[in-house]
């Protein structure tokens, strides 16, 4: 997993060598510890899918990864007109 701290709504699977091995879950918070590192450190706490657990489960940083492209803000569209000016 890169260095970055996953923002909430970010879907990812579980790395770590336990029961939930595999499988997929959403972020619902993240609780990050900081310090004069560059490396970030911390925890998330993940809504996983097909547990047979009944609520979301913290996973260290570093167990969990992305599943396709990380969640980011939508920002406006901006549309190039063919005389290469922006609206």
């Amino acid at each position: 997993m890169s260095s970055s701290i996953l923002p909430i709504g970010t879907r990812v699977y579980v790395l770590n060598y336990g029961p939930f091995r595999g499988l997929k879950g959403t972020i619902l918070a993240s609780d990050m510890l900081t310090d004069d590192t560059d490396e970030p450190f911390g925890f998330y706490l993940v809504a996983l899918t097909g547990a047979a657990v009944p609520g979301p489960i913290w996973f260290e940083y570093d167990e969990v990864g992305t599943v396709g492209l990380p969640a980011v803000e939508h920002r406006a569209r901006i549309e190039v007109t063919s005389a290469g000016s922006a609206k």
